[in-house]
């Protein structure tokens, strides 16, 4: 399945139906007044929340949702159908934004979270509707009322607890999957990643997600590379995990590159919590991991980890380093380690 994060969709929601001009007409009935009925309502654009979904691709092939126009009145008092409800099926964690793509219209964030996007137009009122003592034959009924049609963007920031951060080829795939069960492609050349990427962690009988984005590079907030575009997708991340290359000629540098890119990215993503971890030490001696250790350390003016997504070395130390940071309420306990309910007849 293809990875899409950002849509443009076009939405329209039913227009009523017509009122009805009619009247009484039966055979021994001399005064049968009107009985126009009145138009159906035209039909709502909602979009929900769904399980199953983590991306919007389905948006790229059906740009436009136009949902039914109500029935017209008719005689003998019968009110017109109303036009059925569209429904737009989102992923959990997908931005509803306005035509300007940046008015914020809803932010599903729940499964099932349910938001109305453009309502149904009335139904006109029938003849019915206007007899009066002084009017008892009126010849007038109402159309129904337009729909509403607008231009809206869908917008998909992941629902992760931690999001990795890194320069191209610093290990973040590499760590994703010696952790979960999730195979993201791994090679030896930069922007192998070219979509986020998600896997559940475990570590001392909890459960967390962690999401692995496309490198950044210098410069990637005026469009170089792939650019900033996936940084939305750690936005909602409890906790950062920064990847630093160990043998990179100046892990200072590769450091201050990224930090510098959360901080022209703006929000609060430069302000979230951070575990920064010297990743690949399996390829140094123990003298060139306490130089590269001591440099980082400088640089980040924080605990630095170490650790090995090959090897594994250090690996369990940065997962629980991630899982303290990540509040209690978002951490999910492993079902195997939950007590079985006793049987009852």
């Amino acid at each position: 399945m293809k990875f899409l994060d950002l849509t443009k969709v076009y939405i329209r929601s039913g227009a009523g139906g017509n009122g009805c001009i009619s009247f009484r007409r039966e055979k021994y009935i001399e005064y049968g007044g009107p009985d126009g009925g009145d138009g159906g309502r035209g039909g709502d654009v909602w979009v929900e929340a769904v399980e199953g979904l983590n991306t919007l691709i389905d948006f790229r092939y059906q740009q436009h949702f136009f949902a039914q126009n109500g029935k017209s009145g008719q005689g003998n008092q019968k009110t017109g159908a109303s036009g059925d409800d569209i429904v737009l099926r989102v992923p959990v964690g997908t931005e509803i934004l306005d035509e300007d793509e940046d008015t914020v219209i809803a932010d599903l964030t729940e499964l099932g979270q349910r938001v109305l996007l453009a309502k149904g137009g009335n139904g006109g009122f029938g003849n019915l509707h206007f007899e009066t003592s002084t009017n008892q034959a009126p010849r007038r009924a109402n159309p129904g009322q337009e729909g509403v049609e607008r231009t809206i963007w869908l917008r998909l920031k992941l629902i992760a607890d931690a999001g990795i951060l890194g320069l191209p080829n610093a290990g973040k795939s590499t760590f994703l999957a010696a952790t979960s069960n999730a195979r993201p492609k791994i090679a030896d050349y930069p922007f192998t990643t070219l979509h986020p990427n998600l896997g559940v962690v475990g570590v001392d009988g909890v459960e967390f997600v962690i999401a692995d984005i496309p490198g950044l590079i210098e410069g990637a907030h005026e469009g170089r590379g792939i650019g900033d575009r996936f940084l939305g997708h750690v936005e909602r991340c409890a906790v950062l995990l920064h990847l630093v290359d160990a043998t990179s000629d100046d892990v200072a540098r590769d450091y201050h590159t990224i930090i510098h890119e959360l901080e022209a990215y703006g929000g609060h993503l430069a302000d979230k919590p951070r575990v920064t971890v010297l990743n690949k030490i399996d390829a140094l001696d123990e003298d060139e991991r306490a130089e590269r250790l001591a440099a980082l350390q400088e640089a980040s003016g924080d605990r630095v980890l170490m650790m090995s997504g090959v090897s594994r070395e250090g690996v369990t130390e940065v997962l629980r380093a991630l899982r303290a940071e990540i509040d209690e309420d978002r951490l999910r306990i492993k079902a195997a380690n939950e007590e079985p309910e006793a049987w009852r007849p």
